[in-house]
């Protein structure tokens, strides 16, 4: 008899993954669409990885940036990824010349006229989004599809920008492209039907696993995915060594912790993305969202400049073929404390602190598949597969046992761990997600 969690595996893995793939979150009613010539803006980290998947499912790609130069390095970039795929045996050396084909590496904008589909992916800056949206979008087909690869800011006030929003979404990818297996597609206010079959569907073309979600600051995926980032941030700060967080991590089941995925990622994005959310917020007059992460991110980018990985430090040390490891100096600067948690304990954190926002999202309308939740989480950013994902883990942990150790966080941690009122609504119905 299989376990519970190879039961968990085997639902969250397959049947809902099937449920995905087949379409549960694709208008129904409207016929398969093409997408025969994308154009991507950017040829750098997301660029040229959106670039390849494109190509290599056989459309034509028009990859711009602001200047040859660097639309040649996005292409050598791709020519590196199709070298080490026929090095491993995964295609044929005939592949790599036809995909290098399809590709249109370049620094003019006129490239792109008759692209029935343009994504964005440019750096997560507003006023740079804007800017390459308005240049790019004359160029568009007359009935395509403008897309933006942003990981967090609004879909519907990035639309205000362009001349058509309800051909305006977004199709977030991640890092690495050509590796990861999740893309979340996010509707604005104004996105049409026909606009999100047709990012469905290239998204399935693309072979990837598409999740549909509504607009949000952070959508889904980065929304919920910084709360674990942010929680290995509050116990650092709290006294707690940077190796017992990152162990309990990785026992918890996420394949990092957070401390290192936050270096992978960019602590120093991870600044520029919060600055940009507390922008917007000051401007919406709405109150602005901190904690004691905050600190912590401040004192890393501002007071030691230890950006991440790709400026060669952050919370980790990266010397020159040797493995990465901790930081020496993190202890000192966070103190360790005489009452540190214990393992069990910060893995409660990192569990709830996640499926509390994804419950919140669902509470919201940002999500409304339990589908889309789960395998949002483990292919977004490898929520453990055991617990089924971040829906099904309050199944599994019992609604009425969930609500109280929520409380329990919250006397402890504070409001972020308040259990959300949709739970007692499913305990009063008898319900389960």
């Amino acid at each position: 008899m299989a376990s519970k969690d190879e039961k968990n595996i085997i639902k969250a893995l397959q049947s809902q993954l099937n449920e995905i793939t087949d379409g549960v979150s694709r208008p129904s009613g409207i016929k398969p669409t093409k997408t025969t010539k994308v154009g991507v803006l950017g040829s750098g980290l997301m660029g040229h990885g959106i670039a390849y998947v494109t190509a290599l499912a056989g459309m034509k790609v028009v990859m711009t940036d602001i200047s040859q130069d660097n639309a040649d390095k996005g292409l050598n970039r791709i020519n590196t990824i199709l070298n080490d795929s026929y090095e491993k045996g995964l295609i044929p050396e005939k592949k790599i010349k036809e995909v290098l084909s399809r590709i249109n590496a370049t620094d003019n904008y006129s490239q792109l006229v008759d692209c029935d589909l343009i994504i964005e992916a440019v750096f997560e800056d507003r006023e740079l989004k804007a800017k390459v949206t308005k240049d790019a979008e004359q160029f568009l087909e007359s009935n395509g599809v403008f897309a933006s690869n942003t990981s967090s800011i609004p879909i519907t006030s990035l639309a205000k920008c362009t001349t058509n929003p309800q051909k305006f979404i977004g199709i977030h990818f991640f890092s690495p492209v050509h590796k990861m297996k999740l893309v979340e597609i996010i509707k604005g206010k104004k996105t049409d039907s026909e606009t999100l079959a047709k990012a469905f569907d290239y998204v399935i073309k693309i072979n990837k696993v598409p999740i549909v979600v509504n607009d949000s600051r952070g959508f889904y995926t980065y929304r919920v995915f910084e709360r674990y980032t942010g929680e290995g941030m509050a116990l650092l700060f709290e006294g707690n060594s940077a190796e017992s967080i990152e162990a309990a991590g990785k026992k918890a089941g996420f394949p990092v912790g957070p401390l290192a995925v936050s270096d992978e990622i960019s602590i120093k994005l991870i600044a520029h993305i919060r600055d940009q959310k507390w922008r917007d917020l000051d401007r919406e007059k709405k109150d602005l969202e901190s904690g004691t992460w905050d600190n912590v991110i401040d004192f890393m980018t501002k007071e030691v400049k230890r950006n991440g990985r790709a400026s060669g430090s952050g919370f980790y040390e990266y010397p020159k073929d040797k493995k990465k490891y901790l930081w020496p100096k993190l202890n000192h600067h966070f103190p360790i404390s005489d009452t540190p948690l214990d393992e069990k304990e910060m893995i409660d954190r990192f569990y709830f602190i996640q499926v509390i926002e994804t419950i919140r999202c669902f509470e919201e309308g940002v999500l409304t598949k339990v589908v889309d939740a789960n395998i949002g989480s483990i292919f977004g950013w490898g929520f453990p597969s055991f617990t089924g994902g971040t829906l099904q883990f309050v199944n599994n942990y019992g609604f009425k046992e969930f609500k109280n150790r929520s409380q329990e966080l919250s006397d402890k941690y504070g409001n972020r761990f308040s259990c959300p009122k949709l739970i007692d609504e499913m305990i009063n119905n008898g319900d389960t997600f």
